[in-house]
């Protein structure tokens, strides 16, 4: 059973969708769609699972259910984790797939971990980690600047360096090769951009 076989992805994604919108979890910023973000984890999972191998199916699931949960008080990887296993469940997918999904995404969260991890498990934490970081985290700053009080070019310039510093040594988080590869291209983006921008606005 795999993504061309008879797994239907869609309507996975439609159950992803109405539980992002109805979960009640506040977003950190008004432009930001949590199932936005869930899409390109997915894209970015099938990207990295083509390159280190490792069961679609698992993956792909565990990557579009894996911010379904938000419950003031609870970790979201618990919540996102029962309400994984009860849809899954519901929808006649085999136990053993669902106990991978399951898993995944009750730890999906803790990227320091130093646990033994499954490839699949390796691969969801890479595509999540991925996501806004580089060109869209540069739109991401330069929007979250002019959501403030006194915004600015030099505001956001300010913003855009102190990802980059920050961010910069979490590519020891990265679990596969190819996503530290990615994580580094990502870097060496923020820091050519953020040297250009010098030039321009100093």
């Amino acid at each position: 059973m795999g993504a061309g076989g008879s797994m239907n992805y869609a309507n996975v994604i439609e159950f992803v969708k109405q539980q992002i919108s109805d979960n009640g979890r506040p977003p950190n910023y008004p432009f930001r769609d949590r199932f936005e973000h869930t899409m390109r984890v997915y894209r970015w999972a099938i990207k990295l699972q083509a390159q280190v191998g490792g069961n679609l199916d698992v993956i792909v699931l565990a990557a579009l259910l894996h911010d379904v949960g938000w419950e003031e008080g609870r970790e979201h990887g618990d919540v996102g984790a029962e309400i994984a296993v009860e849809f899954l469940d519901s929808i006649g997918i085999e136990p053993e797939i669902i106990s991978r999904v399951g898993e995944i995404i009750r730890i999906h969260d803790d990227k320091d971990t130093e646990e033994e991890l499954s490839l699949e498990c390796r691969v969801v934490m890479d595509a999540d980690l991925l996501d806004e970081v580089g060109a869209i985290s540069v739109l991401w700053d330069s929007m979250a600047t002019a959501c403030e009080d006194g915004a600015s070019y030099k505001r956001a310039y300010t913003r855009i360096k102190a990802f980059y510093t920050g961010n910069r040594p979490k590519i020891r988080r990265c679990k596969t090769e190819v996503g530290r590869l990615e994580f580094g291209r990502r870097m060496k983006l923020l820091e050519e951009f953020l040297a250009q921008l010098e030039k321009e606005l100093f």
